[in-house]
């Protein structure tokens, strides 16, 4: 278990500058989106607007985030012996200019410390690693790109590049690193990636994500702001895929890949595999009809689990074309075939695009439709699964599952 002490901080500005790649650079506007925390009468939030852009929380003070830890602390029932303290922030937590005081003050209350994903851009000398690591840092998750000082420099805007791998090496050798990186077909993902990984490996990290580069709207570049990168045409799913396994059969370290796969645990959609047919068994039956509106991604994966559940008759599965369900929004719902949609549409938990607006899309053939929304996440992905035993990954789908049944059961049409 964890306690988050958020820090704040803008992408681009409190990072030291944009990298290359990042979800962040060429965001337009301010336009709400649309999400199921606006007020039913009201488009817009501020989860929809300012949230998703992360564009309205600058550095907090130390005293504010370490005030808010002790409240958690004193209000919360925290029993859990490997309760951590995970101090992140919307920009690089190494660049927070009060890093060290805070990390003191969390060491004094007696708990490990967990450094939420920072790419050490803020890191000037590597002694600060050590530093941090005296004072109960126990785990890091770290941005690596590439562990090719030039390659950062380039592609991170890392200015002091040797002196974070320096620091990304002590802390792998001193803590438990989770390293990451956003891989660039061309740049990052043929031997340079190998040869990341083998520094990796050396040095003790204990995991690794690959998270595929997004350069489209269909990506998840739902804020104006496609393409990042001019002429770079991103991983095919597939070819992605099989990155993944590659490099999961190479190296000791656990590696997972967003938005896929776990090879490990067999996620996304561990219980659509067959050898976890059995688990289905304890799902309940599905008693009304209904239509699933998912992402890409996710689209063959439940339409298999309704299969396996005998459920085919009553439910069916139609994908948008967007790779990542809680980034469906109001534009992909406009270019749905609506001959394929029963009277009751479910769609994702998260997805960016206000329930009535919702509703007033998927009804604009004249067939009345309710819309409502299912869990909020079906699967683990990537950065979470990492995290998971396959009994943990299995158990949170079968859960959400069953969430996911009784929407169907409660607001679909009666067989």
């Amino acid at each position: 278990m964890q306690i988050v002490a958020d820090v704040g901080g803008i992408p681009g500005k409190d990072c030291n500058g944009f990298c290359k790649y990042c979800y962040f650079r060429k965001v337009k506007g301010t336009e709400a989106l649309g999400c199921k925390n606006c007020s039913l009468g009201k488009v817009g939030c501020d989860s929809c607007t300012t949230g998703i852009r992360e564009i309205g929380n600058e550095f907090q003070s130390p005293f504010f985030v370490i005030s808010s830890v002790q409240n958690s602390l004193m209000l919360g029932d925290y029993r859990d012996a490997n309760l951590k303290v995970n101090i992140s922030g919307g920009g690089d937590v190494s660049c927070y200019p009060y890093l060290f005081d805070i990390v003191s003050a969390f060491s004094d209350f007696g708990l490990p410390i967990h450094l939420g994903y920072t790419s050490g851009k803020g890191i000037t000398d590597a002694k600060m690693a050590e530093d941090l690591v005296s004072k109960e840092v126990s785990e890091v998750t770290f941005t690596v790109f590439s562990t090719d000082p030039s390659i950062r420099r380039e592609w991170v805007n890392d200015k002091t590049a040797e002196e974070s791998i320096k620091a990304l090496q002590i802390f792998c050798e001193s803590s438990e690193v989770h390293a990451a990186s956003v891989i660039v077909p061309g740049v990052n993902d043929g031997e340079d990636l190998f040869k990341t990984c083998s520094t990796l490996e050396d040095w003790g990290a204990k995991a690794f994500i690959l998270m595929r580069f997004a350069n489209f709207r269909n990506q998840g570049l739902i804020l104006g702001n496609e393409p990042i990168l001019d002429g770079v045409v991103p991983h095919e799913l597939d070819e992605f895929e099989a990155l993944v396994r590659k490099i999961n059969d190479e190296f000791n370290f656990k590696v997972t890949g967003t938005p896929l796969c776990d090879p490990d645990n067999d996620t996304p959609f561990a219980i659509s595999k067959d050898k976890n047919k059995e688990y289905l068994d304890i799902l309940s039956k599905v008693t009304s009809k209904a239509t699933i509106l998912t992402s890409k991604v996710a689209a063959p994966f439940i339409e298999k689990i309704i299969g396996n559940i005998e459920a085919s008759d009553l439910v069916n599965v139609v994908a948008v074309d967007q790779d990542i369900g809680c980034l469906i929004t109001q534009k992909d719902l406009e270019e749905v075939d609506f001959s394929q949609l029963k009277e009751t549409v479910i769609i994702p938990g998260r997805a960016y695009v206000h329930d009535k607006i919702a509703e007033e899309v998927l009804s604009s053939d004249g067939v009345d439709r309710l819309v409502a929304r299912g869990p909020d996440k079906l699967t683990a992905d990537g950065e979470m699964s990492g995290t998971l035993s396959p009994q943990d990954a299995l158990k949170q789908e079968l859960i959400a599952f069953e969430d996911l049944i009784g929407a169907i059961n409660f607001f679909g049409v009666r067989r």
